[in-house]
């Protein structure tokens, strides 16, 4: 069979998808970057790919099927409101949990261990991030993958809010404590990232900060509603009440929400952007006759050093983010109540409930706040410098143990977290949108990774810092009156996860350019670039056909005609295949 790798100008005029040329007006430079010139498919392979990668990289912003759809964002809001109140409410109520499934010990080491249940989730979730990238890239698509992940989060809910405890089933409840929790994290890893894509994808460009950041509101949102539902259950109860059977009411209210869910997902429309272009893909696959071409999503991910590149980067972009946010939201109500006794459990989770109230709104804000920004990582830069400083704060806030100081601290990192995470969903997405049959998979894998890394630890590392903090104050290393600094350690373990970010935003990763206020002449390029990727479809329909139609005549011993494998409508010589990037 032919390679077809080269342009054969006479019958690509013919088919009225002229070849961009560099430096004419079609192809149009895009900040350095130009169309693939016929030269470039004799470079090496790995050469070629690179370049290729990078062009439909820089020009994948443009989205035409952006259409505002409203169903695709109620699906996202309504799946993270469940799957994160599902997957909150566990490390809200680690310390009930702790001593239920965990040997008579003490405090200290059931808390320890509680949180360390609440890492195995998280390990669970680049997995999870695997397997749902795969369905959701490959196989089901994204509204399919993000129904399964929300009926696999359901059933360890309900069990665990039934699961005997240490006293009646012994090492064994641990035990499937630990599974349970394991998947609700494999769950998790495909959920949020199913919600962004499917939301983002069927918006315009100039509404994806926005409509980004209602879905990671929407997250915080299922910790918010956690919050209340636990902060009733201790209110209500006593706190004997809640320590033997309690703490299992917040489990079972799942139940309540799952079925309007399911049917929010329903009622959701398939992204049209990735039916088409996984349509294109699997054209452009069988022209490239490549030999990887049944290769999983997460192979093509890590197999490209473009791909690497921009995944390390992502992760450390997001380390700074997935660590603040659980040490604000999760880490600090136990801190206050459990580790420092400065106020009581009910009182805590109440601030907890004002501060991610609070959140919210903020987050939207910073997402709008995006949408109008010339790019929207100017909004990060300007927030992760208040996080690098603010974390600290709060901490030191934290000491004049007095209810306006534990409130205006939590406030004032919420409020330099949201211009940090306002963007953030829109700018994963268009971090992987080139190629929208692995976009799924690279925003899941990325995410995740920086959750488990850094956010799934968060609450262990912090807690370990603690103790060990008090425990040089006790042994005298540490002077008493001066019990500050080791107290600020978790708060500057978090400053340098942010300068680790800062250094990932300005020097390792590479953004897609923003059409919403680029340059005119960068909006005509990429217009330019769509139209030929349009027209070129035509030769890539005709080319599959005649290699259908070569296979039937291969398989019943016949010669092939010239007129099907080596001519062209036009008279050419050699039917042309111009193979322009994915976009």
């Amino acid at each position: 069979m032919m390679e077809m790798q080269q342009t054969n100008t006479t019958q690509a005029e013919a088919e009225g998808a002229s070849t961009p040329q560099e430096g004419s007006q079609d192809s149009g430079p895009i900040e350095g970057i130009t169309a693939l010139q016929d030269s470039d498919y004799n470079l090496p392979e790995a050469e070629r790919q690179m370049k290729e990668e990078e062009l439909s990289f820089y020009s994948a912003s443009e989205n035409e099927h952006g259409d505002d759809n409203i169903w695709g964002l109620l699906s996202g809001v309504g799946g993270n409101i469940f799957e994160w109140y599902d997957f909150a409410v566990y490390g809200l109520l680690a310390p009930e949990i702790g001593q239920c499934f965990f040997p008579k010990s003490s405090r200290e080491l059931q808390l320890i261990n509680s949180f360390g249940v609440y890492l195995a989730a998280f390990i669970m979730r680049p997995l999870g991030a695997i397997l749902f990238g795969e369905m959701g890239d490959r196989m089901v698509g994204r509204k399919d993958a993000l129904a399964f992940s929300i009926i696999l989060i359901t059933v360890p809910s309900v069990l665990l809010g039934l699961l005997p405890t240490y006293e009646t089933w012994g090492p064994v409840a641990p035990v499937c404590l630990v599974i349970l929790r394991m998947m609700q994290g494999l769950s998790v890893g495909g959920q949020l990232a199913g919600s962004y894509v499917l939301s983002i994808e069927q918006s315009s460009p100039k509404t994806r900060g926005f409509r980004g950041s209602v879905c990671d509101a929407s997250s915080v949102g299922g910790f918010l509603l956690a919050s209340a539902v636990t902060t009733l259950t201790r209110t209500i109860l006593s706190k004997e009440a809640v320590n033997t059977w309690g703490w299992r009411v917040p489990f079972w209210v799942s139940l309540l929400l799952a079925p309007l869910l399911y049917y929010i997902v329903g009622n959701t429309e398939e992204s049209k952007f990735w039916a088409e272009r996984a349509e294109q893909k699997e054209t452009e696959q069988l022209i490239r006759e490549s030999e990887h071409a049944d290769r999983p999503a997460v192979v093509d991910l890590v197999s490209s050093p473009f791909r690497r590149r921009q995944l390390t980067g992502m992760v450390g972009v997001l380390s700074a983010v997935a660590s603040s946010f659980y040490i604000l939201f999760l880490w600090t109500p136990v801190y206050l109540s459990e580790l420092r006794g400065v106020m009581k459990e009910n009182e805590a989770d109440a601030l907890n409930f004002l501060v991610v109230g609070s959140y919210i709104i903020l987050l939207m804000i910073a997402g709008r706040l995006s949408d109008m920004f010339p790019h929207r990582m100017d909004l990060v830069r300007i927030g992760l410098p208040g996080v690098i400083v603010g974390c600290p704060v709060m901490f030191g806030l934290f000491e004049t143990e007095s209810y306006v100081g534990y409130f205006l601290g939590q406030l004032q990192f919420a409020v330099c977290l949201s211009f940090v995470q306002g963007c953030m969903a829109a700018w994963e997405v268009e971090l992987w949108m080139a190629d929208p049959t692995l976009s799924f998979t690279g925003v899941a894998v990325g995410h995740n990774l920086a959750a488990t890394i850094f956010g799934g630890t968060m609450p262990l590392v912090a807690t370990f810092l603690y103790y060990r903090s008090s425990t040089y104050i006790e042994n005298g290393d540490y002077e008493e009156d001066d019990p500050l600094f080791p107290r600020l350690i978790p708060g500057l373990y978090i400053s340098l996860l942010g300068c680790i970010s800062f250094y990932c935003i300005s020097n390792v990763i590479r953004h897609p350019h923003d059409v919403r206020t680029g340059s005119p002449k960068l909006r005509e390029a990429i217009r330019k670039q769509n139209e030929f990727f349009k027209k070129a479809k035509k030769d890539r329909e005709k080319l599959k056909r005649r290699r259908q139609l070569e296979g039937i005549l291969a398989e019943n011993g016949l010669d092939v005609p010239v007129s099907t494998a080596t001519s062209s409508p036009s008279g050419a010589a050699e039917a042309p295949v111009y193979v322009p990037p994915v976009v």
